[in-house]
């Protein structure tokens, strides 16, 4: 897959192109995808336009939380088959262009559009004065097709990100991943922790999110670690540690059954399945590893191992 990240400058001809924020990549998002996926196999050239959301543009700090980060987006959408992402700077100018100007410059001039696919409330442009009804008359005019898809819903609701978002604040990880279409994963590489785990018996690897990545609430989880491709049964714990000494930064520590090789540097992808209960700050390790001993034989049960 091209990645064109954060340029205003580029070329591309024959485009099939999705248009949106794409945050989270749910079941609504794909649908999308999966249309200009499709039309790979008449030639067109399948791509993604979103933005490129950087604290910078937006805040003051770095309170800018997505449900994915820009490289779990990218790795996502590469393992799809998407032939492009572009995520285009979000700034000021960006912002304020015209709703016109975007489909004649960008759509046009540098994506070649031959068909645009966006979902029924898509709007574009300054103040969003841009929608489908104008993408698909100024399609007529520059001779680009446009495929208007309408929302897809899980129980009744319409999938949305804040949807999303809102469920995952609130632990409720089935729900999160079902209005995915995938499990919710957290990625990053293998760091050096305290080793606390490995003195316990019970080793572990240890991540610390992207600063910018949205996190469930601090507990112990059922989860999935996906090492080179390959998917293990694993229990994950989010949080501080406050037994041992509160960390300042929010960590992912996690037991990967039946596992004993060494993943320093390594990166992996750590999906999380079901909430199974809150952090807990125990009086002494002993307390500690007896709950953890008893965490990980509910995971035994979960997984049927």
């Amino acid at each position: 897959m091209k990645y064109i990240a954060g340029i205003k400058d580029f070329s591309i001809q024959n485009s099939a192109i999705t248009l949106g924020k794409f945050d989270g990549l749910h079941q609504g998002h794909r649908m999308l995808i999966n249309e200009v996926l499709s039309l790979k196999s008449q030639g067109y050239t399948s791509v993604m336009f979103t933005f490129l959301y950087h604290p910078n543009n937006l805040l003051s700090n770095s309170e800018v939380k997505m449900i994915y980060t820009e490289e779990e987006r990218a790795d996502i959408l590469e393992s799809m088959g998407l032939d492009v992402l572009l995520s285009y700077p979000f700034t000021d100018e960006t912002r304020n262009i015209e709703p016109e100007d975007f489909v004649s410059e960008i759509l046009v001039n540098k994506l070649d559009a031959k068909i645009v696919v966006v979902g029924n409330d898509y709007r574009f442009g300054r103040n969003r004065r841009g929608d489908v009804d104008m993408l698909q008359a100024m399609g007529k005019t520059y001779g680009f097709k446009v495929v208007v898809f309408e929302k897809k819903q899980w129980n009744n609701n319409v999938i949305s990100s804040s949807l999303i978002r809102s469920e995952l604040e609130k632990g409720n990880i089935e729900a999160v991943n079902a209005m995915l279409g995938k499990p919710y994963h957290i990625s990053g590489k293998v760091l050096h922790g305290r080793k606390i785990g490995r003195t316990l018996g019970m080793p572990t690897t240890n991540l610390i999110p992207h600063p910018n990545k949205l996190m469930p609430p601090c507990g112990v989880y059922f989860s999935r670690t996906i090492i080179d491709g390959l998917a293990y049964p694993s229990m994950t714990n989010i949080g501080y540690k406050p037994t041992v000494g509160k960390e300042k930064n929010i960590s992912v520590e996690t037991y990967i059954y039946d596992f004993d090789k060494n993943l320093y540097g390594q990166k992996i992808n750590v999906e999380l399945l079901d909430f199974e209960r809150p952090e807990i700050k125990f009086d002494n390790l002993e307390d500690l590893k007896l709950k953890m001993e008893e965490d990980l034989a509910l995971g035994r049960r979960y997984f049927n191992i």
